[in-house]
């Protein structure tokens, strides 16, 4: 090694050591009798002092001639420092060198390689490479390795086999758009990018292989957002002869393995709640159970008094938000605002503040008398001091914009703590949800999902009731993981497909190894994925899963450092055995 010791280790019992460090420089402060330089690699920064008088002067020269991110090699003794800095963990000692050697001259860096940067976020994707250098991006990564290392070992322990699939698949339908490649051998044929090992992994089950996992790069050609990339990676598992109880036990056990081991805490054991009670009592299924706030359904309290707004609404559903009676009228207007925003779709809000002497104030009062309002009160559970905020209209879209207005709620009041993880099963999700435009149903999760044994004469008569074998894993209102029991049964798996809309021919085509496998003997089986980019971010406290991936998209799928994706020349093309031809947009 070119090196003795990091830049990280160095303590008091090393004074007196010569040692030979390596690293970039972090800065250099230059008093005229003494110089400090600080050398800095990933494991931490220790300070080098040239003194005059006690260095040779030609050490000092040539430490002034150090710019930012020179790579450097210094050797040597270990010293306690006279100023102490309590704040490093390198703060006790210092080194004083008796040589310097450049291994690597640089530039000057286009942003400040600190923690606390000057470099926007176009320009430090363009030079990543510099941006991987700041100790919060290493963080992140090093994070992201603890928990993917607490993940093997956990599994490890319990059985799980780690089993590589294939990334050159079939195109299927359901699900997003996929990522195709040509094949050069099989002209006019494509390759598909996997959306999720979905297939193979019950395949796996199929042959035998019955406890399976892998942290797998999955792929997806949809619009991005802040917890979107297109490629992302997924910790995939799945278990033969197994209930739904099995599953969650097993993976709630993995999941508090991680909170113990990387943030020093156990959550407990985790709760349940039905899809119904989640959408009636958060309007998400996903709920974000740090505060509370419940749903409150209002339609037999405020129809029948003349509001035509509340008398016209299939549903008039509000939320308590205590304490909250002293907002001004400014604040409420900004909360009707909010609500009226095109993404959140509602049409105005209705606002009740109870008095401290126990009297109800409404946006509406001159419909409702004291004695109706008391009974909205009532309806809330509210005292004195709360604020109800109330809204009106198509139950599905009224109960999203308020579950959007909660989580505003939660967000201005401080009840969204980073730092405070709710882990939360739900479970009994619908199977099927209908689209309205094609007239046909769709797989809530997907075709493979069972449905609950008792539900499945449903599938003939009333498909929308059938209840999935299907269970997500929701922390702090975001969806972490998400699985089912499979279908392992041929004609079950038929059916499915035929009530999707797949003809014989068509789910022969696209699935028929699947279903081939099954008359094979295929066991009972289930299994999860969780979202590990959206699992890292959240146990690192941010909102992008862009800042633990080594080098991540942009919000417009590229990579601004390798400036991909790009063309390919016309002989690549050619080869391929495909024509481009890109129509302007319209």
């Amino acid at each position: 090694m070119l090196r003795t010791n990091t830049c990280g280790e160095l303590r008091l019992a090393n004074v007196g050591q010569t040692v030979t460090l390596c690293g970039w420089v972090q800065r250099t402060r230059d008093k005229g009798a003494v110089l400090y330089l600080d050398l800095r690699d990933r494991y931490g920064l220790t300070q080098v002092v040239f003194e005059q008088g006690v260095e040779a002067d030609e050490l000092r020269e040539q430490a002034r001639n150090l710019g930012r991110e020179f790579v450097v090699s210094i050797t040597g003794r270990v010293a306690e420092r006279y100023n102490k800095n309590p704040n490093l963990p390198t703060g006790d000692i210092e080194i004083r060198p008796e040589a310097v050697q450049v291994l690597n001259p640089a530039k000057l860096p286009p942003f400040l390689i600190e923690d606390e940067t000057d470099g926007g976020d176009d320009l430090r994707m363009k030079y990543r490479y510099l941006d991987l250098r700041r100790n919060p991006v290493r963080r992140n990564l090093e994070l992201r390795h603890r928990l993917a290392q607490s993940v093997r070992r956990y599994l490890d322990n319990q059985g799980f086999l780690e089993v590589e699939t294939p990334v050159l698949i079939k195109s299927t339908p359901e699900g997003a758009r996929d990522f195709v490649v040509p094949s050069r051998m099989n002209p006019g044929q494509f390759y598909a990018l996997p959306q999720s090992p979905q297939t193979f992994k019950q395949l796996l089950m199929v042959s035998g292989f019955d406890r399976y996992f892998q942290i797998v790069k999955c792929f997806r050609d949809e619009d991005l957002r802040a917890d979107r990339q297109p490629e992302f990676t997924q910790i995939d598992c799945e278990m033969a002869f197994v209930t739904q109880e099995d599953i969650l036990q097993t993976f709630e056990g993995m999941t508090r393995q991680m909170f113990v081991e990387v943030k020093g805490f156990d959550p407990g054991e985790f709760p349940r709640m039905s899809y119904a009670d989640a959408m009636r009592l958060y309007g998400s299924d996903k709920p974000d159970t740090r505060f509370a706030m419940q749903f409150v359904e209002l339609n037999e309290v405020v129809k029948g008094h003349g509001f035509p707004v509340f008398d016209s609404a299939e549903l008039v559903v509000g939320i308590n938000a205590a304490t909250c009676a002293q907002f001004t009228r400014k604040q409420l207007d900004e909360l009707t605002d909010f609500v009226k925003r095109p993404q959140v779709g509602a049409t105005g809000l209705v606002y009740a503040r109870v008095e401290q002497d126990g009297n109800v104030k409404s946006s509406v009062d001159k419909f409702y008398s004291q004695e109706v309002l008391q009974q909205w009160k009532q309806a809330f559970n509210a005292n004195p001091g709360d604020l109800l905020l109330i809204l009106a209209g198509p139950a599905d879209k009224t109960r999203k914009a308020l579950n959007e207005l909660r989580l505003e709620m939660g967000q201005r009041l401080g009840l969204r703590n980073k730092e405070d993880f709710r882990p939360l099963w739900v479970v009994d999700f619908p199977l099927l949800e209908f689209n309205e435009e094609e007239g046909r149903y769709y797989a809530m999760h997907h075709p493979f999902t069972s449905p609950k044994p008792e539900d499945i004469p449903l599938l003939d008569t009333n498909p929308g009731q059938v209840r999935a074998n299907a269970y997500d894993l929701v922390i702090n209102g975001v969806e972490i993981g998400g699985g089912s029991i499979r279908i392992h049964d041929r004609s079950v798996q038929a059916s499915m497909f035929k009530l999707l809309g797949f003809s014989e021919e068509e789910a022969k085509a696209q699935f028929g190894f699947l279903l081939d496998a099954f008359e094979y003997g295929a066991p009972p089986h289930g299994g999860i994925a969780f979202g590990f980019d959206r699992l890292c971010s959240m146990f690192g406290g941010a909102d992008s899963i862009r800042d633990f991936i080594a080098f991540p998209k942009n919000n417009s799928g590229r990579d601004v450092m390798i400036d991909s994706p790009s063309e390919i020349s016309g002989a690549q093309l050619k080869e391929l055995s495909i024509e481009s031809k890109v129509e302007a947009a319209k």
